[in-house]
């Protein structure tokens, strides 16, 4: 069994959670998922079965989209509406819409970011939140994100009270804390905030559309559907060239040998050598020998 499985991550439960019970669903051990969400967080997860766990790193990779419901008047330990109360102004507040605009645009693009301390970044081999739990603070790496887009998704003009709250739908990259992202809008307008909710809506190329949720899962295992919404692990592909395999180089690219570099690599990170619609092998620049290309990955199991 090997294929991607679009999840609908529901609340209340972690990313391993959805990885165990697919793998009792299933009946298989070969399971794993494309990129953490919180237990608090809902949305689009997808998860790699077989063959295609070797890709999970491209779809962990790749873009994300969320909703993000943005409080502000109000910050908190865990930077979302699960934490205790850091700081809270209660003062009325006049927001227009323009400052609110201004304020996200000033906030899209490259940006840097330091996680929150209730977060699974490691530092010195610990995960912060277990430095959180202790109530010890340690120093937090800066990283580079990129934010492709952050739209106000309502209409209001105009913005008022102690604690205002709006939604904003959030195109970023990799390693991206929606929760931060919700201060650094509260800093930029000058009040405290957080992240008062969240969904995924979109991982890589699937939408909330592609997905099932556990239960819908299960039905279908039952009715000897699962196929009805699987995808195929090349679909965690799509955006690399692909090259039907020739007989002359078959057996080379099954032996996974390094050989000489394909023209197709001189404008792509990644090149996959296909054989009746399946993915063989995925193809980059080799390192250290100019003009050579070696496999990243190999695909077993194809005829």
């Amino acid at each position: 069994m090997h294929g991607i499985l679009p999840l609908w991550k529901e609340k209340g439960m972690t990313s391993h959670d959805c990885v165990f019970k697919v793998r009792k669903i299933l009946h298989t051990k070969k399971v794993g998922h494309t990129g953490t969400l919180d237990p608090t967080v809902e949305g689009v997860l997808p998860i790699c079965i077989g063959n295609a766990t070797r890709l999970a790193e491209y779809l962990t990779n790749a873009g994300k989209t969320y909703e993000a419901v943005i409080e502000i008047g109000v910050s908190t330990t865990t930077e979302d509406a699960e934490g205790e109360i850091v700081e809270e102004d209660l003062s009325e507040k006049q927001i227009s819409r323009n400052e609110l605009l201004q304020a996200l645009q000033s906030l899209t693009g490259t940006i840097n970011q330091t996680p929150p301390m209730y977060s699974a970044v490691k530092v010195n081999g610990k995960k912060l939140y277990e430095y959180a739990r202790r109530g010890e603070t340690v120093e937090r790496p800066t990283r580079q994100v990129t934010i492709y887009e952050l739209e106000l998704l309502d209409h209001s003009t105009e913005y008022k009270g102690g604690k205002i709250r709006f939604t904003v739908r959030i195109s970023c990259s990799k390693g991206t804390y929606i929760r931060t992202l919700a201060v650094q809008i509260g800093e930029a307008l000058g009040y405290p905030a957080h992240m008062a909710s969240l969904v995924r809506i979109k991982s890589g190329t699937f939408t909330k559309d592609d997905c099932v949720t556990l239960s819908e899962l299960q039905e279908k295992v039952d009715a000897g559907l699962l196929q009805e919404c699987m995808k195929p692990l090349e679909f965690a592909l799509y955006e690399y060239p692909q090259i039907e395999l020739t007989e002359s180089i078959e057996k080379s690219i099954k032996n996974g040998q390094v050989l000489l570099m394909h023209p197709a690599l001189n404008e792509n990170d990644k090149i996959v050598y296909m054989k009746d619609n399946s993915a063989v092998a995925v193809y980059i620049k080799h390192p250290e020998k100019d003009g050579f290309m070696k496999p990243e990955k190999m695909f077993p199991n194809v005829d």
